[in-house]
Parts: C-alpha cells; sequence; structure tokens
C-alpha cells in the first residue's frame, strides 16, 4: 500500500462540518484507509486575503491507487461534499489538496508531487508534522518537522479544540 498525505481546508459555512463531511467520505470511500488524522487548526488565509479565516487539518491514507486515481477521487470527494466553483485562493466550502505519495515526484500537467507549495505554507506543515513529524520529502530530504521549523510563512495557525474524527482510522 502506498502513503498518501491529504490537507484539508474550508473557510465558509459550516467549516467544522465540512472538514468532517470530507473526512467521514475518505473513511468509507473504496480504495482509502484512514490512518492518521492531525488536529483542527484555524489559519489565515494565503493569497487572497479579503476572505474568512480557514479551518485546516491533514490526514495520512494507505492506498492502492495511482496518484492521478486518488487525485480524481479527491475531486469527486469534493463535489460530494458540497465544493462550488470558485475563483483561484478564494472563498471554498472545502478543498482537499495531495500532498505526497510515499516519496514520489510528479511533474505533469494535473499533478505535481511533493504539492509544490509545501514547504511554504505552514497551514499545510503544521497538521502534517503533527500526524508524520519524521516523514521525508522527497524533494528537499528534510522531515516535516524540519520543514516547518524553518517554513516562511508568517501567518498563525492556532490549534482549536475541536477535531474531526472517523471510525475507519486503522492502528
Amino acid at each position: 500500500m502506498g502513503r498518501f498525505f491529504v490537507a484539508l481546508g474550508s473557510n465558509i459555512g459550516d467549516r467544522l462540518g465540512f472538514l468532517q463531511r470530507a473526512m467521514d467520505a475518505l473513511g468509507s470511500a473504496p480504495g482509502f484507509k484512514v490512518r492518521r488524522v492531525s488536529s483542527v487548526y484555524e489559519t489565515e488565509p494565503v493569497g487572497k486575503k479579503d476572505q474568512p479565516q480557514f479551518l485546516n487539518a491533514a490526514v495520512e491514507l494507505d492506498s492502492l491507487m495511482s496518484p492521478e486515481d486518488a487525485l480524481v477521487n479527491l475531486k469527486q470527494i469534493e463535489r460530494a461534499v458540497g465544493r462550488t466553483p470558485s475563483e483561484r485562493w478564494g472563498p471554498r466550502e472545502i478543498d482537499l489538496d495531495l500532498i505526497y505519495v510515499q516519496d514520489l515526484v510528479v511533474n505533469g500537467p494535473e499533478l505535481v508531487l511533493p504539492h509544490p507549495e509545501v514547504a511554504s505554507r505552514r497551514f499545510v506543515l503544521t497538521p502534517l508534522a503533527e500526524i508524520a513529524p519524521e516523514f521525508v520529502d522527497p524533494l528537499r530530504k528534510r522531515s516535516l518537522r524540519e520543514l516547518l521549523s524553518s517554513c516562511p510563512d508568517p501567518n498563525s495557525v492556532v490549534k482549536i479544540s475541536s477535531t474531526i474524527h472517523t471510525s475507519a482510522v486503522e492502528n
């Protein structure tokens, strides 16, 4: 099985509810096995600043899918959970980003792995480092913990008390 890392985000509507529904969908989706789920963090928007704050989390999945098939499945889950078309970096009900698949490096027209912005986004690194601090970025050859400690992103990332759960987590 391959080790997949997905970042979750929501900043409009019932933000925690959208994260929970996405987590439920990931937990019940054929082809994905949930391994670890991070806490939920409230974060400032990046890019387009005049929008509500985000709730962000991360999940580690096992899958036999190709990265391309996993991406298609993640986009289907986004639509099923309630994502509506919006501007780039604009407000969104749910966002599921494929950040890593094992130690693969992919530079395709539809998929780039690792996610090209991961090392400069504290809102992605913080939940990832919580669930897999020793995972090594295959391009930068540094652990998630190390990437987080040197992340240039000045935006705040605040752990909130609410968490998302799934009964599908395997130990």
